[in-house]
């Protein structure tokens, strides 16, 4: 199998991706009935859907770090399929306290923290798993595929929660969404270890480790930081969005399914055309990407109507996905195999565990300033942040440029003086930080992706 979808022609992927199509379908209806839940029990409380959101993140800041950690020294098959069973167990518990009315707030915010636990550990496990069942040569195509399944999933999923909440009541979701979590389960158990790309469990994995290992790379610091604060301050639409949709367009469950489907449709082309995508993207492009994203979330909180916030949101779907797979392959494709776990989860905490904090923040803001108001904020702090990454990017630019010295136009010097080519567009590396060499191609994740 060649061209966008080439990393399907590997069974155990192919296995894969099915699971998740349909476990991450059941988990974004999860998502909107959950939401649409809490606003129903709470006459709309912006900060009462903020603290369920920060309850469901908070355990990946704290626990994401140790979960890269179990990635890299066990198997990742089995942490992802003892994570997804719990998950089944869960949310089935949720569903009948729903479905027998006996369900209050604290139950939802228990089951958010519970699930969130869960998460720490399957996150990182998920992200770094997919280099194992694809091989270094088709990892980015793999890793943009996953995204594009996500988005598909993101697109299905309101759209169906929104027909089921108005037909049947959020509880019977909440009842499919237990039962799409055997999808992956059965994925899983039907892999073909052998075929799997293993490299030795690192027995002694520790959290610090993997961390110097980050620092001492300002290829992946870079990236790294701008995440922090877009993920902090933009990425914040599963909170944005039911409340844009409630409170200021006053739409019901299924005309807010189709507000968060938009969305999810401009993701998903974005994680299609990022397949395309062979090699480790530039730092510039990942900064671009952010800085286009940040305009394009600040326009959209500005939409005058309902259509005009359906346009403006599928784009700033697509320019958000767009960045996050930029971020995450240039991470990704430049980190050493032996600390991938580490580093990803690294990358995990700090695009979901920065959740809890932009949850709060945007529910503080939507409080007082209305709904408009978390998306205005996020997209301008976003917009600022491209704008001084754009500034550090081109500064140490300039401070490696005497490294390409003696070079031809387009390489840079070793740490044994020989030159290597740069990928278009990107600056010359210090030459202690060199990227894994275990790729071929320079080296190479609801989420919730978020979700992404």
């Amino acid at each position: 199998m060649t061209g966008p979808f080439r990393s399907l022609a590997v069974r155990n992927f192919r296995l894969f991706a099915a699971g998740q199509v349909v476990s991450v379908a059941g988990t974004w209806m999860m998502i909107v009935a959950q939401d649409w839940l809490v606003l129903a029990l709470t006459d709309d409380s912006a900060g009462a859907l903020g603290v369920v959101t920060a309850l469901q993140f908070a355990p990946l800041l704290l626990l994401t770090l140790y979960g890269g950690r179990l990635a890299d020294r066990h198997d990742k098959r089995l942490l992802l399929t003892v994570a997804n069973a719990i998950s089944a167990v869960l949310a089935l518990v949720l569903a009948a306290l729903v479905l027998s009315g006996a369900v209050r707030l604290w139950h939802i915010g228990l089951f958010a923290l519970g699930l969130g636990v869960v998460n720490a550990v399957e996150v990182p496990a998920r992200v770094s798993f997919v280099s194992e069942m694809v091989g270094a040569e088709l990892l980015p195509n793999a890793s943009a595929l996953s995204a594009a399944y996500f988005s598909t999933a993101r697109v299905v999923g309101p759209a169906l929660a929104g027909l089921m909440i108005a037909a049947l009541g959020t509880g019977w979701v909440m009842l499919l969404n237990a039962a799409s979590y055997l999808a992956t389960v059965m994925a899983l158990r039907m892999m073909r270890p052998q075929e799997l790309h293993r490299s030795a469990p690192e027995s002694r994995a520790r959290i610090v480790d993997g961390l110097r290992h980050v620092l001492a790379r300002p290829d992946l610091v870079l990236p790294l930081a701008l995440l922090a604060v877009v993920g902090l301050c933009g990425l914040n639409f599963q909170l944005t969005l039911p409340l844009l949709a409630k409170t200021v367009f006053g739409a019901d469950a299924d005309a807010f399914g189709l507000l968060t489907t938009a969305f999810a449709a401009g993701s998903l082309v974005a994680a299609l055309v990022t397949t395309a995508r062979r090699g480790r993207p530039s730092g510039r492009t990942v900064v671009v990407s952010a800085l286009l994203f940040g305009v394009l979330e600040t326009v959209a909180g500005w939409s005058p109507g309902f259509l005009a916030a359906m346009v403006l949101l599928s784009l700033t779907g697509f320019a958000s996905i767009y960045f996050v797979q930029a971020a995450n392959h240039r991470i990704q494709l430049g980190s050493d195999p032996r600390y991938r776990g580490r580093v990803m989860a690294l990358y995990t905490l700090i695009v979901q565990g920065s959740t809890p904090f932009g949850a709060l923040g945007t529910g503080w803001l939507a409080e007082r300033f209305g709904a408009r108001s978390g998306l205005v904020v996020g997209g301008l702090m976003s917009l600022f942040a491209a704008v001084a990454a754009l500034l550090v990017e081109r500064a140490t630019a300039r401070d490696t440029a005497p490294y390409a010295a003696g070079g031809e136009k387009g390489t840079r010097t070793g740490p044994v003086g020989t030159a290597s080519r740069l990928p278009p567009g990107e600056a010359p590396e210090a030459p202690e930080a060199p990227a894994a060499v275990e790729l071929q191609e320079p080296p190479d994740p609801r989420e919730r992706d978020r979700t992404v």
